[in-house]
């Protein structure tokens, strides 16, 4: 995921905000609580966002506490108190991002240091949650097979990441799991590749790395591939949405869910429009320092 997954703040409630940074506060305590403070650097926005949308649909209340922590130890803020599906998706924060850095390193031949801040982080989660990271090594092993064979179509290139999310979400919902909600997070999951996939275009065809838009379509700027293929490109990720709102509409929330029907229903779409039209990326600022133009 690591950075596409963002809220629409024109559109963003100041209350679901203040919810956002809450939770984000509470991953950051859960990932220190299961991984050691070190894994802390590792937190994620996109995690934050699972949090949320996990504990709606789970039914766990999410309750907030004004405390402080390691960044703001002056004034107390409001934090979303750690309890266990916090602290599991503060473990899985880490081993994404532990997997993501071996990714790196093979790739790139980079990251090596940076590798070794999660190194004991990601023993503690194998060593608590070795069903969850038994899941994630499953699929992430089953993705590098797939970006090895070459596989051209960007559809089935997404499969094993699309897939993991799914898994992951049945193995957290548990009994609360549904068709509805496998096919919303492989929708996500899906996504969340295929954004990255399309952002890294120009990029990984002048570096001959493996990139599904590459295989099938060529190497040339974005600029063109939007030009040339953009009617099928718009149509892949325009049907991608259209089963991620058919499915989210079908779940069942126990809590407000402004928040996550603002990230999916207008972030998402808003994210994929500045890929197509290949604006950078802004570096999201924490929530803390987020300025709300109400």
């Amino acid at each position: 995921m690591f950075g596409y997954v963002r809220y629409d703040l024109p559109n963003l409630y100041i209350k679901d905000f203040m919810l956002y940074k809450a939770m984000y506060c509470g991953l950051c305590k859960g990932i220190g609580k299961a991984c050691g403070n070190t894994a802390r650097m590792g937190l994620t926005y996109d995690m934050a966002f699972l949090s949320a949308l996990l504990h709606n649909i789970a039914g766990i209340d999410v309750k907030i506490e004004k405390s402080h922590c390691v960044q703001h130890s002056v004034k107390k803020r409001p934090v979303a108190c750690v309890d266990p599906l916090t602290e599991e998706l503060g473990a899985l924060n880490t081993v994404l991002v532990y997997y993501k850095l071996n990714d790196d390193v093979a790739d790139k031949g980079k990251g090596r240091g940076k590798r070794m801040f999660f190194k004991r982080g990601f023993k503690r989660a194998k060593k608590k949650y070795p069903e969850l990271v038994q899941i994630v090594d499953g699929f992430m092993k089953e993705q590098g097979k797939t970006e090895k064979e070459k596989t051209a179509s960007p559809d089935r290139a997404a499969d094993p990441t699309a897939n993991m999310m799914k898994a992951l979400s049945d193995y957290f919902l548990k009994e609360k799991k549904s068709e509805a909600t496998g096919q919303l997070f492989y929708g996500l999951g899906k996504w969340v590749y295929l954004i990255d996939a399309l952002d890294d275009f120009e990029k990984d065809g002048k570096k001959n790395n493996y990139n599904p838009f590459v295989l099938s379509y060529g190497k040339m700027s974005l600029k063109e591939l939007m030009e040339k293929e953009g009617e099928d490109i718009h149509f892949l990720f325009n049907t991608l949405f259209y089963s991620i709102r058919e499915n989210l509409a079908k779940i069942p929330f126990h809590f407000n869910r402004d928040l996550t029907d603002n990230i999916i229903l207008l972030g998402l779409p808003a994210e994929t429009k500045r890929v197509m039209q290949g604006e950078k990326r802004e570096k999201q600022k924490s929530p803390h320092k987020q300025d709300l133009n109400h």
